[in-house]
């Protein structure tokens, strides 16, 4: 089968492996789509936390069953989505029903060989079904399924003032999940692509430009001079998360769902008479790709109005560095094996 490595930071080569041999408990897939995220992107740069090279990326996966390997739950054919984080089941996160940051987390596609190549072994445990969505919607899943359970642990309140900095399809998937909880949404990006899809697909009004605007007399104004209760950090960006604390209200929360290698630097006072809750998301559970899975099949989130560019395998090798271009105007790549 053909495998797209990522040897080093930049660098990408096409090999010839073998397709894997199943375990017990494991599922054979063809892969038919892989969504290009911003863990991909790092890793390709040099700015992934938690990576060593040579690597296999992709982890937004959908596929085909081509063996089931004895399986009671999916038969051949069967089109499937992966939950690519493989928990140990041991560790005192596993034991509190907390699997998403397990002490020995293996991530596919980041601490262990991910999804770009034909035919991937996945353990059986890690699949969901179709439910009637189309492979493209399979993709997205696990990618709404982060800003899904980064809102989760928010418990916003209606017509609470949420800021969400950062408008890639992780900030996008928890500005969905914030709109259904009747959130007051105020959007922070620099792309102006991205907030003109902020603004006309999600019906979101309220953006800032940090380049182009006051942020601090706007986020006064969007709130009546009260500041959002509420921060969401979607950037992954370092400057963007130090500089996030100063836009909560008192009493408010901030939560880390973006990831950057450095060290997270606040003022103490300013964090401290805030009474700041603070708080990281890390990856998401079976209940957050169940809830959109749910949320796809009854139309309120439409996965294929994100996929902005559709590239085939084949050819991602040499398209790859220009995803970075300034001018992409992307939202989401989708690479297709057919």
């Amino acid at each position: 089968m053909r495998v797209l490595v990522c040897q080093s930071p930049g660098a990408f080569s096409y090999e010839e492996k073998p397709i894997p041999n199943l375990t017990k408990g494991q599922v054979l897939i063809q892969v038919k789509r892989i969504g290009i995220c911003g863990t991909d992107l790092h890793a390709f740069k040099g700015i992934q936390p938690y990576f060593n090279y040579p690597r296999i990326l992709g982890h937004e996966i959908a596929g085909i069953v081509i063996d089931n390997n004895g399986s009671a739950n999916y038969n051949n054919k069967d089109q499937v989505s992966v939950i690519p984080y493989f928990n140990c089941g041991e560790c005192i996160a596993c034991k509190n029903q907390k699997e998403n940051c397990c002490v020995a987390m293996q991530v596919f596609g980041v601490h262990i060989d991910g999804g770009m190549c034909e035919y991937i072994a996945v353990p059986e445990d890690k699949l969901i079904k179709a439910h009637g969505l189309s492979l493209d919607a399979l993709a997205m899943i696990e990618p709404f399924s982060i800003g899904a359970h980064g809102m989760s642990k928010a418990a916003i309140k209606k017509g609470e003032n949420v800021l969400i900095m950062g408008a890639g399809v992780i900030g996008l998937g928890a500005m969905e999940f914030a709109k259904m909880e009747g959130a007051n949404l105020i959007v922070m990006e620099m792309d102006p692509h991205r907030i003109d899809f902020v603004q006309t697909h999600l019906k979101i009004k309220n953006t800032i430009n940090p380049i182009a605007d006051n942020v601090l007399d706007q986020l006064k104004q969007m709130t009546n001079n009260e500041m959002p209760t509420l921060v969401v950090d979607a950037t992954g960006n370092q400057t963007a998360i130090n500089k996030g604390l100063q836009w909560l209200a008192h009493g408010g929360k901030y939560i880390l769902i973006g990831l950057q290698k450095g060290e997270l630097i606040f003022s103490h006072p300013e964090f401290h008479k805030r009474e700041t809750t603070l708080m990281s998301s890390r990856n998401a559970q079976r209940i957050d790709f169940e809830k959109v899975i749910e949320q796809m099949k009854i139309g309120k989130i439409q996965p294929e109005k994100y996929i902005s560019h559709r590239i085939k395998f084949n050819d991602l090798k040499n398209a790859f560095p220009s995803f970075y271009a300034t001018d992409a105007n992307s939202i989401k790549i989708m690479v297709e094996f057919d």
